[in-house]
């Protein structure tokens, strides 16, 4: 699954439900629920959110039918079903529990809800009683006899549930074509929303083969994880319907299943033996925006089959663009489902970063099918090995769609950079959790952050560095067939490796598991520190803040088995070193007049540190040549040096001075890693004095990036032609732009406004749309401020909407950037999914910080109760909102929301807003200790 966002759980808001339990029965779960305190004999079982292991499903039968148009007698979109699930006895027991959510039951047999039958005529006991417990979703079953060992059963059930637009289990997507409003029904089940579908055992381990039965509208297309068998029109109820049957899918989790009705139109192509196929608005394939998907998806799975070193699983791979999804993309087996933005790229509006976008996530999503489908992870504590080991092979399967681009460097600013920050605070977390700690369904879903897929990705990365790629790959083909159809725990997986380790003759200091641990089961990473004068190496637990305590206390000490590769004098050491202790005495790296260099190509997932004198060396070396250093690590020298200043282990006049020789540089990587860190002096001195000595230097140094880039596009009448050119071609404008290049400012006023006088006509290239709209947008006024939202909403590509929308929020314009924010809550001018961006992106003004701020405040209680529920992203609406947050004034105000919105709480926003008041406290010193010796540098440099 893709996109970093968080979930908040709706508790049953619509449904009735039958609450047998009174409210104070309630509050004591609740206490137990939340204090994990299994209460020994107090809990009754349907209490407890795990499920019993008595019962295990073999396979599903399940008809559903929704209805795309409202209700007469409720005004609610619905959908009707009915299901069998065939389960066998391990245990004997009388009690059925089985997931069920906002689903309302028909009264069958004696009143009860379900009806109960044994295979081959064997005894079945009679139901006692049957009811919905609201609080932990299940449908509980109480017998008067006991259900026998190794008997199978079968529970059928009618029921009832709304199609709502919740984006959650079976719901309803509606978008506009032709001036016609058009419904899809389409599903998420991941992480537990099968239960809010049909009656399910809804845990990842409760694998079984599921039967799909879909009812709909004549003339709409329905697909499911199988190929469809079998197509019928049919009169029900006196309703003309088609029927479509399906293939029984894999046995497989309930979370992967898919179900989708539309009137979609589709492309399709021939892989060897599967059928691929591309599905999206009927509209979106006449112009051709499911090519790309279609041409990059055959050699994604070619890649994966020599990879895993095991063929595709199924016979088909349906890929399908829905306008209103939650994530980024969920990878059910065999039906795909994407945010239209993630799959669809149209030629002619789309960028290459938009390009890169598609192949990496059609390649994550595709690297599930075999991790994560085929095998899957025992419970949701482990999650972070099924999404980072996605997002880590996406980057190969990516660069083998697209050998030009180099994708893989990029996971260094991509994950390695993002996963740093997070990762230095005392708040981040394991990569692994205790199984018992994570039991409701939001604590499920706050295990989808970057933790789980960037440190995942990148501590996968490192590993299969280590071991080299081809006792990795075996490794890992060894595990997939091994558990092919089952459960594993991450354990399983290090075996396996440690099997290829030891049939390869690798040398390693410790077995793969014992080196694993350290990165796996305590929070965080090390910064190493290289002596050149004595050779002495040491580690330490890196922390931004160097105040911070750690509170939680760690088996291995927070100390690391570090891999070390590195370069001396530019020769590059052919062996790894390997740092074992917390301090130890490396004589190679005693180096004397010449520089050392370690971490090459930042394969290990630590930062660096050095004595003053080789760092001295390192800037001399950038000044003459810096290409002796590799690129990937000018990068890393940037990005540590000024995150070695934040924990005070350097000073901030050495970080600024990585800076200087940018003049030079003319590749992507640096210049990322150098303007994402500006960006946090942005943030803190964009208030201040400091803020124009800043703007100043940055301008001397974008300037001959600027005149390089000029030249190399002939005055900017072609591409660069190398994909991350492309890239620093942007950055060039947007930097030159918004430091004030007089050059760069006419020049994207001009474009603007020869779209603005022949709109139908736009001629600004799209890798540079984002940068030219926003930099448009914050010139202008009114009225190029309408043309771009009456552009946003005529946009029938979702990426050009998507940057349109983003620019909005660049004006300098208060007036209209308030406008902004109140369409956040009316979702026919913004759609819901898009909501908590466009506030992000307001607050990430200068002008609009403080409104934003203040519409949070003002709106949260709605939001976060009513309006936003299920689709707002409340953990990133807090981020964005408190970026700037610096002060003692701003502190305070944060506080007084905590304690003001405490009652509510937070949801799945909570670590979100801990995390605030951490960095908020930090910022505060960062600026004390920081803003002169900032001022006094950049006005030193450009006298």
């Amino acid at each position: 699954m893709m996109g970093k966002s968080c979930r908040v759980s709706k508790l049953c808001i619509l449904c009735v439900v039958l609450a047998l339990v009174s409210v104070a029965t309630l509050v004591t779960l609740w206490t137990l629920a939340l204090t994990g305190d299994d209460g020994d004999d107090v809990t009754a079982p349907w209490d407890s959110y795990r499920l019993p292991t008595d019962l295990v499903p073999e396979f599903y039968n399940i008809t559903l039918w929704p209805r795309l148009s409202r209700d007469p007698n409720t005004g609610l979109y619905i959908f009707t079903g009915h299901s069998t699930v065939q389960f066998e006895c391990v245990k004997e027991t009388d009690l059925i529990l089985i997931h069920s959510n906002k689903l309302n039951y028909t009264k069958l047999d004696e009143g009860h809800i379900v009806r109960l039958t044994a295979s081959g005529g064997a005894y079945v006991p009679s139901i006692e009683s049957t009811w919905l417990q609201s609080e932990t979703q299940y449908l509980v079953i109480e017998l008067k006899g006991k259900l026998s060992q190794g008997q199978t059963y079968q529970l059928y059930a009618e029921f009832t549930g709304e199609l709502a637009d919740d984006l959650a289990g079976f719901y309803r997507s509606e978008y506009e074509e032709d001036g016609v409003r058009k419904i899809v029904a389409t599903s998420q089940m991941h992480p537990t929303h099968a239960r809010k579908t049909f009656p399910c055992f809804d845990e990842p381990a409760m694998k079984a083969v599921f039967h799909m039965t879909l009812i709909h509208p004549p003339g709409t297309v329905a697909l499911s994880n199988g190929m469809e068998t079998d197509v019928v029109n049919a009169t029900i109820d006196g309703v003309a319907v088609t029927q479509t049957t399906f293939e029984p899918s894999e046995k497989m989790s309930s979370y992967l299943l898919a179900i989708v009705v539309s009137d979609y139109g589709h492309l399709s192509a021939k892989q060897d033996d599967v059928l691929i196929r591309i599905w999206a608005r009927r509209k979106a394939i006449e112009q051709g925006q499911g090519d790309y998907a279609l041409n990059v998806t055959g050699p994604v799975l070619d890649f994966f089959q020599s990879y895993y070193n095991i063929s595709y699983p199924l016979n088909k791979s349906d890929q399908i663009a829905l306008p209103d999804f939650y994530f980024g993309a969920m990878e059910n087996w065999g039906l795909v489902t994407y945010r239209e933005t993630n799959l669809l790229y149209d030629p002619v509006t789309s960028s290459n970063s938009n390009k890169e976008t598609t192949a990496t996530i059609i390649a994550h999503e595709l690297a599930h099918m075999w991790f994560g489908n085929l095998v899957t992870l025992r419970w949701w504590n482990e999650v972070w090995l099924n999404e980072g080991f996605a997002s880590y092979v996406a980057y190969l399967g990516a660069d083998y769609a697209e050998p030009t681009w180099n994708v893989k460097d990029l996971i260094v600013l991509d994950d390695v950079h993002r996963v740093f920050a997070v990762d230095a605070l005392t708040s981040s977390h394991p990569l692994t959790s205790k199984e018992d700690s994570i039991i409701l369904p939001e604590q499920i879903t706050e295990q989808f952050d970057t933790i789980s897929y960037s440190k995942g990705a990148v501590v996968l990365r490192m590993l299969s560095d280590f071991l080299s790629e081809t006792v990795f790959v075996q490794g890992l083909s060894s595990y997939l067939n091994h558990f092919a159809y089952s459960n594993t725990v991450g354990n399983d997986l290090w075996q396996h490796l440690q099997m290829a380790v030891t049939d390869n003759d690798v040398l390693l200091p410790r077995p793969v598991q014992d080196i694993m641990n350290p990165w796996v089961l305590q929070m965080g990473f090390p910064v190493v520190t290289v002596d050149t004068a004595s050779g002495k190496v040491s580690q330490q637990h890196f922390l931004l803040d160097p105040e911070s305590n750690v509170t939680v206390e760690s088996p291995y000490k927070y100390e690391w088995p570090v891999p070390v590769r590195w370069m001396k004098a530019g020769e590059v050491q052919t062996d790894i070193w390997w740092l074992l202790e917390k301090e130890v005495v490396n004589p190679d790296m005693r180096s004397g007049a010449s520089w050392v260099l370690a971490n090459i190509n930042v394969t290990g997932f630590y930062r660096v540190n050095y004595d003053l004198g080789n760092w001295e060396r390192l800037f001399a070396q950038l000044t003459t040549d810096h290409q002796v250093i590799p690129m990937i690590n000018r990068a890393q020298l940037v990005d540590d040096a000024f995150n070695l200043a934040r924990a005070q282990l350097v000073s901030t006049t050495l970080a600024l001075r990585t800076t200087s020789y940018l003049s030079l540089e003319t590749d992507f990587m640096p210049w990322q890693s150098a303007l994402d860190n500006l960006n946090y002096y942005y943030l803190m001195l964009d208030r201040t004095e400091a803020y124009q000595p800043m703007q100043n230097y940055l301008k001397k140094q974008v300037t001959p990036l600027f005149m390089h880039f000029k030249n190399l596009t002939s005055d900017w009448t072609h591409v660069p032609e190398g994909h991350t050119d492309q890239y620093n071609q942007v950055n060039a404008v947007r930097t030159a732009c918004r430091t004030g290049v007089p050059e760069c400012q006419n020049l994207t006023i001009t474009w603007f406004r020869q779209w603005m006088e022949n709109p139908q006509h736009n001629t600004i290239h799209p890798n540079l749309r984002s940068v030219v709209y926003c930099s448009a947008m914050a010139a202008g006024g009114e009225a190029e401020w309408e043309f771009g939202w009456i552009q946003f909403k005529e946009a029938s590509l979702a990426s050009e909407a998507s940057k349109l929308m983003s620019a909005l929020s660049c004006t300098n314009d208060t007036q209209l950037l308030q406008r902004f924010l109140s369409f956040t809550l009316n979702s026919t001018l913004i759609r819901k999914q898009d909501a908590t961006s466009v506030i992000t992106s307001v607050a990430a003004n200068r002008a609009g910080q403080s409104l934003a701020w203040s519409f949070v405040r003002d709106q949260w209680e709605y939001m976060f109760t009513q309006y936003g529920v299920g689709s707002f992203s409340f953990a990133s609406m807090i981020t964005g909102v408190t970026a700037r947050f610096s002060t003692p004034e701003e502190l305070q105000q944060l506080e007084e929301f905590v304690e003001q919105n405490g009652a509510a709480g937070f949801g799945s926003a909570s670590l979100a807003v801990d995390q605030a008041l951490e960095r908020t406290r930090a910022n505060i010193k960062w600026l004390q200790q920081n803003q002169q010796e900032v001022l006094d540098w950049f006005s030193s440099q450009t006298h």
